[in-house]
């Protein structure tokens, strides 16, 4: 269960992970400055084989079957920003085989003169840019991170120098056209580190951190409002976080001083075996409060034979991003939309297209969840609301449908007794709906003191039953009873399962949550 993989995940780190020592800023429930209600998520599209598709002839069409330009067919969608990979000196033929299981795969154009002519075509339609630095002469990944060719002789101390001309170079061509990304990648899904053996972040993590710096350095020299992104894999598996996660960042924010603008992560449920968005919510939540950070899903994709699947998984992803504190939730893109099964050698199952003529495709409805933009804690998702004192969730005791029934705490178990919806009333209020039983978050008693419990009843529109959602200067969440002005918490700030739910004064422990997006 992945409730069972947090809890032994929050142990292991012990007060590392959400500990006291962790946060310097008490929570002030006066601080209403910490989410604006606005989203600037950006909807993005990976286009790295774009250019090459058309060179082989790959044409698309719109919902009406007329040929139109692919950049403006996903700007029609919502896309509003690309991400564009650079590779030092790529083959010719742009295909590399994988010497692990020899397979070969098409790279893209994506030398520098290919980046120049694909982010000059983004930046004409007015899309956003973000450039992703592989330091590689083809893919680099979790599995992958070849030194260049080129850089093959150089010592472990030039190839940091390396990184800093390469990136400058790349930057200044790109500045010469009045081009200036908003992101730029200093590497891509770093969990081994870059330039292997000598930036492998097992062995020698100081030196890797030396390079991802000279990276950034280069980029602020041309471009100092560029923000430069951290690019992990996998973060929505939770096999592989939280420890793995909080020693990465650890030893890279905090031991040797590395230095970035925003954490990204890769998160495909086709590859890591089904969708856990709550584990995804989560890693994206202790990115944000731990260490203060902006958060961005800088890959995800679905298969391409389930458009309502992946339509809903992006909605999910959205969704979550807006519930992030302080709107740290800053973008989310679909790696290679453009692409079909067909199209490419490795047939590569996870574009947004369908085939229509012989090569000929038509983007599928999965990318109209970048048409609407998402609301803050909208009903369009479920959220388990999770006690950041205790670890669990808010539940209907016994899953009981009655009125009256109590509020508890239990470990999350995705049950539908532990999801519920935030409804609103006013641009203040919401009332808090029990997926499973449709009920309301209520005061027993309709009661105005300290300790009065928390339970379920149908809606009936009293003060009792209006909840505000109220940040903290800490990156979390308070829920405010509106009769009472009490906040939800756990009596005794209890961290026992069942535990009832009760109103308290703002300077319990247990009056403190996160917002976990559900499935």
């Amino acid at each position: 269960m992945r409730w069972c993989k947090r809890i032994l995940s929050i142990i292991t780190v012990g007060a590392v992970l959400f500990g006291a020592n962790t946060i310097s800023v008490q929570a002030s429930e006066t601080d209403v400055s910490v989410h604006t209600n606005e989203t600037d998520i950006s909807y993005g599209a990976d286009i790295g084989w774009l250019s090459q598709l058309e060179d082989q002839g790959v044409t698309y069409v719109d919902d009406n079957g007329i040929e139109a330009d692919a950049l403006e067919l996903l700007k029609d969608k919502g896309v509003n920003a690309v991400r564009i990979r650079a590779f030092v000196n790529p083959p010719s033929d742009f295909q590399w085989t994988k010497p692990l299981n020899g397979s070969t795969c098409l790279l893209g154009y994506c030398d520098t003169a290919g980046v120049l002519y694909t982010a000059q075509r983004a930046a004409d339609l007015g899309m956003e840019v973000m450039l992703v630095l592989h330091y590689s002469d083809h893919f680099a990944d979790p599995l992958y991170q070849d030194i260049p060719e080129q850089w093959a002789d150089a010592s472990a101390t030039q190839l940091s120098q390396y990184v800093y001309d390469y990136t400058y170079y790349i930057m200044s061509q790109l500045a010469e056209r009045n081009i200036y990304p908003k992101w730029v990648e200093v590497g891509n899904e770093i969990n081994a580190g870059i330039l292997l053996p000598y930036g492998s972040s097992d062995t020698n993590f100081g030196q890797m951190t030396e390079y991802l710096n000279s990276g950034y350095n280069a980029v602020k020299a041309v471009s100092p409002n560029t923000k430069v992104v951290t690019h992990l894999a996998n973060l929505g598996d939770l096999d592989w976080n939280v420890l793995d996660l909080t020693w990465f960042l650890e030893q890279f924010l905090n031991e040797y001083n590395g230095q970035t603008d925003v954490i990204a992560m890769s998160y495909y449920p086709y590859w890591i075996g089904g969708n856990d968005i709550e584990g995804l919510t989560y890693n994206m939540y202790d990115i944000a409060v731990r260490y203060n950070k902006e958060v961005m899903i800088c890959e995800t994709g679905g298969d391409e034979n389930d458009p309502e699947g992946t339509y809903d998984l992006l909605r999910q992803e959205i969704n979550a991003l807006q519930s992030l504190p302080n709107n740290k939730g800053v973008g989310v893109f679909y790696w290679e939309p453009e692409a079909h099964s067909t199209s490419t050698p490795d047939t590569y199952l996870l574009g947004a297209t369908e085939k229509v003529g012989e090569n000929t495709y038509k983007f599928t409805s999965a990318l109209d969840a970048f048409s609407i933009s998402p609301e803050y804690l909208s009903t369009e998702n479920t959220f388990e609301i999770w006690n950041k004192n205790s670890g669990a969730a808010l539940n209907v005791s016994g899953g009981s449908y009655e009125n009256a029934a109590q509020i508890e705490q239990y470990a999350y178990d995705e049950w539908d007794s532990q999801k519920w919806t935030f409804e609103k009333i006013d641009d203040t209020y919401f009332k808090i709906v029990n997926k499973l039983s449709g009920k309301v978050l209520d005061i027993e008693g309709m009661a105005t003191s300290s300790g009065a419990e928390c339970i379920q009843y149908d809606y009936n529109g009293g003060w009792n039953q209006m909840w505000e959602i109220v940040p903290t200067s800490d990156n979390m969440y308070m829920i405010k009873n509106r009769l009472s002005g009490l906040y939800l918490g756990i009596s005794g700030n209890s961290t026992s399962n069942g535990a009832p739910c009760v109103q308290l004064a703002s300077s319990e422990e247990s009056t403190k949550w996160y917002f976990l997006v559900t499935n």
